[in-house]
């Protein structure tokens, strides 16, 4: 697409988007079937010059019923956009050559998941690897002459070949126990087996692959969300940086992740670089200089949710010190400028993750682009750029110069999408919660809104519970599929919720059920009240992960308020979540203890010891490969409400983790929701 076109399809997305729907005639509510058509864009890789960007682009594929990912081009203009890699395999994890004229690139195309390369200007892929294992987290040296990437191996191997003979030994066994001898059992949705993700480096022109963590039983990146930033070479390429926890029988209940260094030969055991901190440190990036590390990190062992700040290390053997302890902000990403004085990274603030700059040599932070939710920023010459998306767009990927000025459109690719739905307008708005402090809330009106009528209300939940409700497109959780069923859509970021300061987060440390539901049944009413038009007698909440905990809770301490509930992966009896779960750090902080120690932090606010008190029609759904939130915690909900003769359904899902990823999959769990609101709301 040239740049004319796409600024004329991001003017037709603006007006479409800004009047609600203009040709309503060509347009129709917005749906869960919109939202799978919707193409997903990631991992947006600035080449050398600055002046191109490889991405992945996720697209949907309803007949194989899961998602499929190419390479795609465009210029920092926008012009020059085309596809670079077409095969029916995956691809994914682009990364330039230095000379910026290829691709390296992770494909299944082979058989298994191994390294690719493509020349921009057009041509076949080849492969560059052939290792034995899947080859996962692909990293490219500042010089070009050697590629880093992880495989599953064991830890007590000397060879690949030893890993890959092992596990045909146990393919080949006609018992099918597993003995286990310390957590995790299981992680996340799979079953932990002995192997860990090993970094790796070897020659991009060819030769062996050497794993620079001999014998660390540990994994790099972390599991299950870690990825290639959790690794960097040195400036002079003769080093890896890599994000490891490495705690033994700890690793279950410890937080402490540490920066290691490595040489790329693995000629000597990793060094630790961060051991003084017992708290998490990750992603590194090196100064353009080559002269100071800049990594992530928290400052409270045993608490996932701490305020990640900016820590700078002069290389290789100076002292660190914090950039950004009196910054109030969580930030996730660090790009340094080019000359090294500013570093820009992004934070959630009040609703939004915005776009900062920050001194290195004072530490002063600037707010460059404030609303919308922005992702993977990169600098690009003199320019910023990164992906973007909202309550009404999915992420695009846009550019800025470097002081916030002249906001520029890189990619419209959803827009003839976009034009043919009709979505809900959107507003944000504020009350006074808990102990009068402000709270913040979006709101997202039913499409087709008329203020003469009034509306159902959606109250929706969001989970973490350290999480937020905000300014962004959710694939899971978005507001305009109700609004496309004629909901209005409420959102309350409760206590606890990020992007407010991190004492707002930490309030709801002990007290999951007292803080948030105040905050959730004032920010009811006070959007009840700004907006007449919503029916405060046709109401259902709805939440999943901690706000199906709230669910729960909420059937027993406000068993009056909603015409019914939907419940996803909530846990039902805390205390038994405990032993059920995987991630101890993360319950034993919110807590304040173990059920043994504490059992008070418990039990305070447990919802198994209300289910007394419930009487609302429940939807109750779970998926069995959740190990985050199990699925008899589902099922025990479900058993409660039926003994008690509470109108209720159980949705289960064999194949789903904690999250519902499946096309076909997600399209039940929409209809099936909407269908139950429908029943007791409409």
């Amino acid at each position: 697409m040239c740049k004319s076109n796409v600024i004329a399809a991001f003017a037709v997305v603006l007006l479409v988007t800004a009047t609600g729907g203009v040709f309503a005639q060509d347009t129709h509510p917005f749906s869960i079937h919109d939202m799978l058509a919707m193409d997903r864009i990631s991992d947006p890789q600035v080449s050398p010059d600055g002046k191109w960007i490889t991405f992945v682009l996720r697209t949907t594929d309803l007949d194989a019923n899961k998602g499929r990912t190419d390479i795609w081009l465009v210029g920092l203009d926008g012009a020059g956009f085309k596809r670079l890699t077409a095969d029916p395999a995956g691809d994914w994890n682009p990364r330039w050559s230095t000379d910026g004229r290829s691709v390296l690139f992770l494909s299944s195309r082979s058989g298994s998941a191994q390294v690719w390369r493509i020349h921009v200007d057009g041509g076949e892929a080849h492969q560059v690897t052939d290792q034995p294992l899947d080859v996962g987290n692909l990293v490219v040296s500042p010089d070009g002459k050697h590629m880093a990437f992880t495989m599953e191996v064991y830890p007590d191997c000397e060879t690949l070949d030893c890993t890959t003979d092992r596990l045909e030994e146990i393919e080949k066994s006609k018992s099918t126990g597993v003995i286990f001898d310390r957590l995790f059992i299981r992680h996340w949705d799979f079953w932990k087996d002995g192997r860990r993700s090993h970094v790796f480096v070897m020659p991009i022109e060819g030769g062996d692959a050497v794993d620079i963590m001999p014998g660390m039983d540990a994994d790099s990146p972390s599991k299950p969300f870690g990825g290639p930033e959790e690794i960097a070479f040195t400036p002079d390429g003769s080093g890896i940086v890599f994000g490891a926890r490495d705690v033994g029988r700890e690793e279950a209940w410890s937080t402490d992740f540490d920066l290691y260094l490595s040489p790329i030969g693995g000629t000597r055991s990793p060094q630790c670089l961060t051991e003084s901190n017992q708290a998490w440190d990750t992603n590194p990036v090196f100064s353009p200089d080559g002269r100071t590390l800049a990594y992530l990190a928290m400052k409270r062992p045993g608490y996932e949710s701490d305020r990640l700040r900016i820590v700078l290390k002069s290389w290789p053997d100076g002292e660190s010190r914090v950039l950004t302890e009196d910054w109030d902000r969580s930030p996730r990403y660090i790009v340094w400028s080019d000359n090294g004085k500013k570093i820009y990274t992004v934070a959630d603030n009040l609703g939004q993750r915005s776009l900062y700059e920050i001194d290195v040599k004072s530490g002063e932070v600037k707010m460059l682009l404030e609303k919308g939710t922005v992702r993977s920023p990169s600098l690009a010459g003199k320019r910023i750029l990164f992906g973007m998306d909202s309550l009404k767009s999915p992420v695009e990927l846009y550019s800025v110069k470097t002081n916030g000025k002249d906001l520029r459109a890189v990619t419209t690719i959803n827009s003839n999408t976009l034009a043919k739905t009709r979505m809900g307008e959107t507003e944000q708005f504020t009350f006074s919660g808990w102990n009068d402090e402000t709270v913040y809330g979006y709101i997202v009106k039913p499409v087709d809104f008329d203020p003469t009528k009034t509306y159902p209300v959606a109250f929706l939940i969001h989970g973490g519970p350290q999480g937020s409700f905000g300014n962004d497109f959710h694939y899971r959780w978005n507001p305009q599929a109700y609004a496309g069923a004629g909901y209005a859509a409420v959102m309350v970021d409760f206590h606890g919720s990020v992007g407010y300061g991190q004492d707002f987060t930490d309030a709801i440390t002990g007290d999951w059920g007292g803080k948030p539901l105040e905050d959730l049944k004032k920010g009811l009413a006070a959007a009840l009240e700004k907006y007449p038009w919503m029916d405060g007698d046709r109401v259902g909440a709805l939440g999943a992960s901690f706000g199906g905990y709230m669910i729960n809770w909420i059937a027993g301490n406000w068993p009056d308020r909603f015409k019914c509930l939907v419940n996803h992966d909530g846990n039902l009896d805390e205390r038994l979540a405990y032993y059920d779960t995987e991630e101890l750090w993360f319950p034993e902080w919110d807590h304040q203890g173990t059920p043994w120690d504490n059992p008070d932090g418990y039990e305070h606010h447990n919802p198994v010891n209300f289910v007394g008190n419930w009487q609302t029609p429940m939807l109750v759904i779970h998926g069995a490969l959740d190990f985050r939130v199990v699925e008899t915690q589902g099922m025990s909900t479900f058993t409660a409400l039926q003994r008690r003769g509470i109108p209720s359904k159980f949705l289960y899902f064999p194949d789903e983790n904690h999250w519902v990823l499946k096309p076909h999959n997600s399209i039940l769990w929409h209809d099936t929701v909407i269908a139950w609101l429908d029943e007791w709301c409409k």
